[in-house]
């Protein structure tokens, strides 16, 4: 296998059985990947916080804190939280197995080792851990601020970005998961949930947001993106920049603001057909199927807002 370490990535390896160690340590090197080595839980906590590896293949019966505990330790660090583990166990009861998932674990490779697999595991999650934290940076760089919630409006994920955004703009602090929403936010939510599959409606609270709005594929959640605007949207310049007629322009303007096809006709003096079809166009052109990717692929493209 013609790679480097740097690019396969850093792989920690806590185990007090010399052999184990030894047959990883060889397997995992061999393959590419940076070895770290600790002999029991502390030393790996320790460890960890001079240089985080990508995954750790935590052993679980180890002399002092044992693994679910050192595993839980770890995942009660927002620093250490989002480190893949993976428990190596020759125990076969569940509740042991259970208590894993429940510390934090991600999964389980049961003893005697056999490298083939480790190898196959460790690449599968790495390479999940490494699309979510290129998913994670993306939503953090974009215009958008982004968050789940319940149906009651409280919070199930949010972005680093979205909190410093709630922190910095909204004067709202110390929101965090199991937080309902700040309360202006909170009643835009629950007066526009039903619209929930493409809707996308201008909030202008706090100095002016957008708020899209769609389902989560989690049963109940829903995925909310706000984009702080400061004035009005350019039509000449969105129509040059996508290819789109100045009525499209215009139509894609009043969506945004929460508009349904037929008030749009109304505003425009038109009918709803009429906006249906310009609709259609307006999904061929962008390559998108909704009202809300629309939108926000404009907003994201070009920053419809000046």
């Amino acid at each position: 296998m013609d790679t480097t370490a740097s690019s396969s990535g850093t792989i920690m390896i806590v185990d007090d059985t010399p052999a184990n160690l030894a047959l990883l340590s060889d397997t995992l090197s061999e393959a590419g990947y940076r070895v770290l080595v600790a002999t029991d839980g502390l030393s790996a906590i320790e460890q960890i916080d001079y240089l985080k590896p990508d995954i750790i293949l935590m052993d679980v019966v180890m002399p002092g804190i044992d693994g679910f505990e050192t595993c839980r330790r770890l995942k009660s660090d927002p620093l250490t939280a989002l480190i893949p583990i993976l428990f190596m166990t020759g125990l076969s009861e569940l509740d042991n197995l259970l208590r894993g998932f429940d510390e934090g674990g991600l999964d389980y490779i049961v003893k005697p080792i056999r490298p083939p697999e480790v190898l196959a595991r460790i690449e599968v999650h790495l390479a999940q851990a490494r699309a979510r934290q290129r998913t994670e940076n993306a939503l953090n760089h974009c215009p958008f601020y982004a968050l789940a919630v319940d149906r009651e409006g409280s919070i199930t994920w949010l972005a680093p970005a979205a909190k410093a955004m709630f922190t910095d703009f909204m004067q709202h602090c110390g929101l965090s998961v199991g937080s309902l929403l700040p309360k202006p936010v909170l009643d835009w939510f629950h007066n526009n949930r039903h619209h929930a599959e493409g809707s996308i409606a201008e909030y202008r609270a706090y100095g002016g947001f957008t708020i899209s709005m769609g389902t989560c594929q989690n049963a109940g959640e829903y995925l909310l993106l706000l984009k702080k605007c400061c004035g009005e949207w350019n039509l000449e310049s969105l129509k040059d920049a996508l290819g789109l007629t100045f009525r499209e322009a215009e139509i894609l303007m009043w969506i945004s603001r929460g508009k349904t096809n037929k008030e749009v006709g109304l505003i425009l003096e038109s009918s709803h057909r009429t906006v249906n079809k310009h609709l259609e166009h307006i999904y061929e052109k962008l390559g998108v199927s909704t009202r809300a990717a629309a939108v926000a692929m404009v907003l994201q493209r070009t920053g419809a807002y000046n």
